[in-house]
């Protein structure tokens, strides 16, 4: 009888059995909380700041071996380009826990040599561009024989599967050409100067060719020395000076843009400036109208995405692009696009 009216009166009060259940619940709810709490505090909460400050310390994410990856590009002195790229692949390579080794020359018997003194430093990783394809096809099949993996940028997306790289990053030069000749035709353009700055570099060709297959106008074509800008920016001049009918000029690098602009202006004349590939210059170029448009390949992407490929395939067998070239551009950028680009510019990773 007790117990029965113990349980009647607990039915409605709050002290009753099922009010005291609650509060006792409650009550050991908070106590497990604290408890948990405290745990992770002191082992979860804290194994997660010591992760967090090994990472600040070592600048690496994971714990795979120290491995080393060269790159070897085209480059000639000066190209803001590249910089970029190598921002791409610095920081890659802080993250997986990579020595990243980064040399150039735009000779291609130069740069042949540059990947074979890779090969005998025993580098675990090659990248390589293939902007002149016939001096780097011997020198790629000796790191492939040394069994090297190599992963091709940039320039060469048409010999890189052939050449036996894993993978090629970067632009389909004359998809990139054909959307700058779809772009001058939106804007009304009749005559259009493509200028190439490196003879004998195939992807400029290419660009040039894409350009030419789309365009409605004229398409002309004027070599430079693209190591000797005031001879750039007086041959630009001069070929403004003698048709005036020109009426769009496309550079086929970023520091080349600028002494377009300035060529133009000694020549007095009205001709649009854009050009492939961008930086810092470029984008505030686009800001106040002095360029038209810039077509962007991304190259911070092209090192980046490089760096990581290849570790992957060491620490995974891992591919990407199934035999076909993974693009990072082309993407037209225009003055609507200047002020998040320039935030990005000017942290070197546009």
């Amino acid at each position: 009888m007790a117990r029965a009216a113990a349980s009647r009166s607990g039915g409605g009060g709050p002290w009753g059995t099922r009010g005291f259940g609650r509060v006792l619940g409650a009550l050991l709810a908070a106590v497990l909380g604290a408890a948990f709490l405290a745990g992770c505090s002191s082992t979860g909460g804290k194994r997660a700041e010591d992760r967090a400050k090994r990472l600040a310390a070592n600048g690496s994410a994971v714990n795979t071996p120290h491995w080393t990856f060269a790159m070897v590009t085209h480059s000639g002195a000066g190209d803001t380009f590249w910089d970029i790229v190598q921002s791409g692949a610095k920081q890659a390579a802080a993250k997986d826990n990579i020595k990243f080794v980064y040399s150039n020359s735009d000779q291609g018997d130069r740069q042949a040599q540059l990947v074979q003194a890779a090969i005998d430093q025993h580098v675990d990783g090659l990248i390589v561009t293939l902007a002149k394809p016939d001096a780097m096809k011997a020198a790629v099949a000796r790191a492939e024989k040394a069994g090297i993996p190599v992963i091709t940028i940039n320039s060469g997306s048409e010999q890189s599967k052939e050449f036996g790289a894993l993978s090629h990053i970067g632009q389909d030069e004359s998809i990139a050409g054909k959307a700058v000749g779809d772009e001058l035709n939106k804007r009304g353009r009749k005559h259009v100067l493509c200028v190439l700055h490196e003879q004998g570099n195939v992807g400029h060709e290419q660009r040039c060719a894409g350009v030419k297959s789309t365009f409605t106008g004229t398409t002309d074509k004027l070599y430079v020395n693209g190591t000797n800008m005031p001879s750039v920016e007086s041959d630009i001049q001069a070929k403004l000076q003698a048709d005036k009918s020109i009426d769009a000029v496309v550079t086929l690098g970023a520091p080349f843009a600028d002494t377009a602009v300035k060529a133009k202006r000694q020549a007095g004349s009205g001709a649009e400036i854009d050009t492939f590939d961008l930086n810092g210059q470029v984008a505030t170029s686009l800001k106040d109208g002095r360029l038209g448009f810039a077509v962007d390949q991304q190259p911070y992407l092209q090192g980046y995405e490089a760096v990581d490929l290849l570790w992957l395939y060491r620490y995974n067998g891992d591919a990407l692009g199934g035999g076909q070239p993974v693009l990072t551009g082309p993407q037209i950028v225009t003055k609507d696009d200047a002020d998040a680009l320039l935030s990005y510019t000017d942290r070197g990773t546009r």
